[in-house]
């Protein structure tokens, strides 16, 4: 009975035809990591069979069962803008209990993963997609889009300093790319308004780098993410982007070689 078994899901590797981890992620099931925990659990089958391994190869007639409940066929690629509240956290599920941004999604989104992140006392823009694959793509250095943020500072300002990054620096023996810094506005309580530009978006980047030149972010809103722009969208709202400015803005030979 094994050798049937095993046989069957030899075959399975061997067809032409996605990967079940894409399928479940294209599916709206699950992100391909998470796929792979449920693959390791046993609650996948392909076709009456239990299989143990995400690079198991599925056809579009492939019949799967993620705990025994049928997965729909893929759905077409969507792209959402939110806009994140300061104290909302980017996960999906936090063992502390505080809110995350998908509380304050339309409940009929479906499963939607972040392109990127902010952290918890930061605010503005923030991108998702029901494509894993197009999510990866969209967060890569290489892909070239330019991040911009609103960001208030307390603290004397060195306008020397803060040009020197355009060349990038190196803090704590983390290298950050080419930032571009631009003053706005000066108000009484000696805080600054800054416009901020970078291609690369480390873990707390802006923050990180500011406080190491003595400024002290007191706020940090995300402006726009490559093409796409916060605009006047509220706070906890969410805007679904139309089709043709996705594919506009990220092209069909992106959007298709991920379908």
């Amino acid at each position: 009975m094994n050798e049937v078994k095993d046989s069957k899901e030899s075959q399975l590797t061997k067809n032409n035809g996605d990967r079940i981890a894409k399928r479940l992620s294209r599916a709206g099931i699950c992100s391909r990591r998470e796929a792979e925990r449920l693959i390791s659990q046993g609650r996948v089958k392909v076709n009456g069979v239990t299989i143990n391994t995400p690079a198991t190869i599925i056809s579009e007639d492939s019949r799967i069962l993620v705990d025994n409940k049928l997965v729909a066929k893929p759905r077409a690629t969507t792209m959402w803008i939110h806009h994140k509240c300061s104290g909302d956290i980017v996960t999906r599920h936090d063992p502390q209990g505080r809110r995350t941004i998908f509380q304050s999604l339309p409940k009929d989104i479906g499963y939607m993963m972040t392109v990127g992140r902010l952290d918890i006392n930061s605010e503005g823009l923030i991108l998702l997609t029901n494509d894993g694959g197009l999510a990866r793509i969209l967060e890569l250095p290489k892909t070239g889009w330019t991040r911009r943020y609103r960001v208030r500072v307390h603290g004397k300002l060195n306008p020397i300093k803060l040009e020197s990054l355009q060349n990038g620096c190196t803090i704590s023996g983390i290298h950050y790319g080419p930032i571009k810094i631009v003053k706005e506005t000066t108000s009484a309580s000696s805080n600054t308004w800054l416009s901020v530009a970078l291609n690369e978006g480390k873990n707390r980047e802006v923050r990180r780098v500011l406080e190491h030149f003595g400024l002290k972010v007191n706020r940090l809103i995300r402006v726009s993410y490559g093409p796409f722009q916060l605009g006047n969208l509220a706070q906890g709202e969410s805007r679904q982007i139309p089709n043709k400015v996705m594919v506009d803005q990220i092209g069909n030979k992106i959007l298709n070689g991920l379908m």
